[in-house]
C-alpha cells in the first residue's frame, strides 16, 4: 500500500463528518475540485472506494465506514492531547463546536455566548442550529444542547438556562374571525400552525392542569420546521401557535400577539449542555462548562 499521511486521513474524516464535498472544502479552506482530486488520490492509493458519490449526495461505503470508526477515536485522542497543552497557557484557547436546536440557540445559547467570548477571547465557537437529533460524537461536535429526555445514556449533562414554559398565541386579528379556545380540545376546530420535525412527524401539543396531562393533535393549513418562524407566522395572522413563552414575550408585551389557554400551558425542566463522558475535556469545552455552571450559581 502506498504511503497515507495523517493529512490524508484528516481530509477523509472531514468529508465523512459533513457528507458533502462543498461543506468539507469550506472547513478545510480548499476548493471543492481540489478536495475531490485529493480524495480521488487517497482512494487510488488505498485501492478502495471510501465514498459513493453522485452529483447530489455523498455517502460512506462499508470500507469508508470501517475506516472512520477505527481512526476517529485516535484523532480525537490526538486533538485532546494537543488541546491539553492549553493548560500551560494563561487562558484557554481552541475551537468549541456546539449543535443545538434553533430555539435553544436563540433563547439560551446566544445570550450566554456574548459574555463567554468576552471572557475567553482566545476561544472560537462554531454553532450549528439543527432541529434534528444528531450524534454529537460521530458528527464532530464537542457538545450539544437539548432537553433531558432526548439525551443518550452515556452523556454528561449540565443544566443550562432557566425553566421554560409553553404558550398558545395568535394575532388579535385572528380572534376577530375565530373564537378563543377555552379548552385544549377546542383547538381541533381551529386553524393551527403545526411544527414539523425533520423525521416528518408533527408535534402534538402538550398541556397540563391540575395533574391532568393532555396531548392534542392539531391541524391547519401551515406547517413549519422552526419555532421562530412559527412565532412570526402567528404574528402575521396565519393561525394559533404553540411556542416557548420566551420566544414571543416581546410580541405579547406590545400586543402583536394574544395568549390563550394560559392555565393549561406547562413548564419544562429546561435545557442541558451535554458532551461525551471522557476523561479529559478539551480546554474550550471545559471553560464553557465551568462558565455555564458559574452562571447558574449566581
Amino acid at each position: 500500500m502506498k504511503k497515507i499521511s495523517s493529512d490524508d486521513l484528516r481530509l477523509f474524516l472531514c468529508i465523512a463528518e459533513h457528507l458533502s464535498l462543498s461543506r468539507a472544502a469550506v472547513q478545510l479552506g480548499l476548493s471543492a475540485s481540489a478536495l475531490s482530486h485529493a480524495l480521488r488520490g487517497l482512494e487510488e492509493r488505498l485501492d478502495l472506494r471510501l465514498f459513493n458519490r453522485t452529483t447530489r449526495s455523498v455517502a460512506l461505503t462499508e470500507a469508508g465506514e470501517r475506516l472512520r470508526e477505527r481512526i476517529q477515536p485516535a484523532f480525537r485522542d490526538i486533538d485532546d492531547a494537543l488541546d491539553d497543552l492549553n493548560s500551560f497557557r494563561g487562558k484557554p484557547a481552541g475551537t468549541l463546536r456546539i449543535n443545538a436546536g434553533r430555539p435553544a440557540v436563540q433563547m439560551v445559547l446566544l445570550p450566554l455566548l456574548g459574555r463567554f467570548l468576552a471572557a475567553y477571547p482566545d476561544i472560537r465557537v462554531e454553532v450549528v442550529a439543527d432541529n434534528a437529533l444528531v450524534n454529537v460524537v460521530s458528527s464532530g461536535f464537542d457538545a450539544g444542547l437539548r432537553f433531558g429526555e432526548t439525551l443518550e445514556a452515556d452523556m454528561v449533562a449540565v443544566p443550562i438556562g432557566p425553566h421554560l414554559r409553553s404558550a398558545v398565541v395568535a394575532a388579535p386579528e385572528f380572534f376577530e374571525t375565530h373564537p378563543k379556545p377555552q379548552h385544549p380540545q377546542d383547538l381541533r376546530d381551529l386553524p393551527c400552525i403545526r411544527l414539523r420535525f425533520p423525521s416528518g412527524l408533527y408535534y402534538r401539543w402538550e398541556f397540563e392542569r391540575g395533574g391532568i396531562k393532555l396531548e392534542t393533535e392539531v391541524d391547519g393549513p401551515l406547517a413549519l420546521d422552526d419555532m421562530g418562524l412559527i412565532a412570526e407566522a402567528a404574528v402575521r395572522g396565519c393561525g394559533l401557535a404553540y411556542v416557548f413563552e420566551d420566544l414571543v414575550r416581546p410580541a405579547l408585551e406590545d400586543g402583536r400577539l394574544q395568549r390563550v389557554l394560559d392555565d393549561w400551558c406547562p413548564y419544562y425542566p429546561g435545557l442541558y449542555l451535554y458532551y461525551p463522558s471522557r476523561r479529559q475535556l478539551p480546554a474550550a469545552l471545559k471553560a464553557f462548562v465551568d462558565f455555564t455552571r458559574d452562571r447558574r450559581e449566581v
